[in-house]
């Protein structure tokens, strides 16, 4: 496959087209199953039209990715639809139901907040040790509740690791989408200690949350409060709260990625990308460097969207535990040497095989997060064209 001009030619495994239909065959029924959300589809014409949209959207990503063997350009692409999509879903759902993006006091007693992802790791201990779920959600029965979201992390985890972060985490989206702006990196270099400060952040949040039996991180540190929910404004503590959180997403999210053209949020702040390295040890799945094929270009090391390579790893023909098996390395690496690999095989084993076997379960939990979010975008925004009104 040729490259722009002045660079060298990539060297990709990838598919031949027929094998590349014949393997999104059944991926096309399990989205088409995933979308239909039951054994009728709508009759809504908009909600079909945006479920057919999506459909058609996902299984062309996913053939695109096996036939051109680029992982990460179209996994990209559709990961920051997906984040795009879930603050319409979730802005639109919030004000059709409350009204308001504002969480009340009352909200927040009677369980009407939606579980997120990012608290896991807060839970995990005062639940260990006091039997308390601090979060304020109810187990089971509510949309995002508790039981629901704890379910599909663990069968995501055990099955992608840290995966889940470039490939499920509908929040990692806005980051990587802002850090594709500009055409090089402001900020060349970042020093290597920096991203040690998840694990610190992950450490700090942990104990306190722990001792004060209150999800921490949700009411001082994280910075998509600024474009979720966030608590109604009602006093001078909740003012600070409140520009702490659009503070820390305009810096982490929006201007650091823009300067670094990496995901600063994700690899230098999240405490809940932390914990999820930890997953790494367990799935089945990693990115491993060919040491013969590798000509130590570098290339592979500057551009991790994660800061999940240094020249040490590469030398020891791995990436970090914090890989989120984005495929950027496997893209750009000009002599094919970074590739996906399934633990207990071979680094000289098929390189087609391994990058088919792990798309399968990533694409699959991309698609069953993603897919009814991005086709209910579709839905309001055809909504808007159509009538002047998402509701």
């Amino acid at each position: 496959m040729t490259e722009a001009p002045g660079r060298p030619q990539v060297v990709r495994p990838r598919l031949t087209a027929g094998k590349s239909v014949l393997l999104t065959v059944p991926m096309m029924l399990l989205t088409a199953m995933l979308l239909a959300g039951g054994p009728a589809l709508p009759t809504d014409p908009l909600l079909l039209t945006s479920v057919a949209v999506t459909w058609v959207l996902l299984n062309v990503v996913f053939f695109r990715m096996l036939s051109t063997g680029r992982v990460f350009a179209y996994r990209s692409a559709l990961f920051v639809t997906l984040a795009v999509a879930f603050v319409i879903t979730f802005s639109t759902a919030l004000l059709s139901t409350r009204g308001s993006l504002a969480l009340s006091d009352s909200d927040i007693v009677q369980g009407k907040t939606p579980f997120c992802h990012l608290v896991i790791p807060f839970v995990i201990v005062p639940g260990i040790f006091t039997r308390t779920i601090i979060f304020p959600g109810t187990l089971v029965g509510t949309f995002a509740s508790i039981g629901s979201m704890i379910v599909l992390w663990l069968g995501a985890t055990l099955a992608l690791g840290r995966a889940w972060c470039s490939w499920i985490c509908f929040y990692g989206g806005l980051d990587e989408g802002f850090s594709k702006l500009g055409k090089r990196p402001r900020i060349a270099t970042v020093p290597r200690w920096l991203t040690h400060l998840p694990w610190a952040v992950l450490i700090a949040v942990v104990l306190l949350s722990a001792v004060s039996l209150s999800p921490v991180y949700c009411e001082w540190l994280c910075p998509f409060k600024a474009v979720t929910e966030a608590p109604a404004i009602t006093n001078a503590l909740v003012i600070f709260q409140t520009v702490l959180f659009v503070t820390l997403f305009v810096a982490l999210v929006v201007v650091l990625p823009v300067l670094l053209k990496r995901r600063a949020q994700c690899g230098l702040f999240c405490p809940f990308a932390a914990f999820q390295s930890l997953a790494n040890r367990v799935t089945a799945f990693d990115v491993r460097i060919d040491r013969e094929r590798c000509t130590d270009c570098g290339l592979c090391v500057r551009t991790c969207p994660t800061f999940s390579l240094t020249e040490d790893s590469v030398r020891a023909g791995r990436t970090l535990i914090t890989c989120t098996m984005c495929g950027r390395c496997v893209d750009v690496c000009p002599s094919g040497a970074a590739r996906y690999h399934v633990k207990g095989t071979g680094i000289n084993a098929s390189a087609n095989a391994a990058r088919t076997l792990f798309l399968f379960p990533a694409f699959v939990f991309m698609s069953a997060i993603g897919g009814g979010m991005i086709s209910t975008a579709i839905w309001r925004l055809l909504r808007l064209a159509t009538t002047g009104s998402m509701f």
